[in-house]
């Protein structure tokens, strides 16, 4: 059988924009064994924890929206260049504590990978640009620590 894995994918982002949230019909999107990697986080979700990025970046950029620039299909693997923008107006967890959202708006860089399994996705790998995510939204990053604890050593 022969599957629109382009309209497969895109109707996955349509789950996940901010003025849709879908949450059933993002996890509805995956196998029942996909996994969903946050590449630059090293985080995956699985099953019911599929909602979890989601919700997470939906609290942190409620008007989140993908701006996809460039989209190839290569039988079950679906290539993706995007932007994620948005603006930063919910708070950021962070291993050191919250981070309180400032306005910014973000305009992030990011490489989707989509490896598709009888029109569902098995595997999405995420690489969103976090560095430039981070200044985007006044989040600089804490180089003195890093100088400090290295010269500790």
């Amino acid at each position: 059988m022969n599957y629109d894995n382009e309209a497969i994918v895109r109707n996955a982002y349509h789950t996940a924009e901010g003025n849709v949230l879908d949450i059933p019909g993002w996890i509805g999107s995956f196998t029942e064994d996909g996994v969903f990697n946050n590449v630059t986080g090293e985080e995956s979700y699985r099953g019911e924890h599929l909602r979890d990025v989601v919700i997470a970046f939906g609290q942190m950029f409620p008007d989140v929206h993908r701006e996809l620039h460039r989209v190839n299909v290569m039988g079950d693997v679906v290539a993706i260049e995007l932007s994620i923008q948005g603006t930063f107006r919910g708070p950021m967890e962070t291993p050191a504590g919250v981070i309180q959202p400032s306005g910014a708006k973000v305009n992030i860089p990011c490489a989707d990978f989509f490896y598709m399994r009888n029109g569902k996705i098995e595997r999405f790998d995420c690489y969103p640009a976090l560095n430039i995510m981070l200044k985007q939204m006044g989040v600089p990053p804490d180089f003195a620590s890093a100088v400090k604890r290295s010269t500790q050593r």
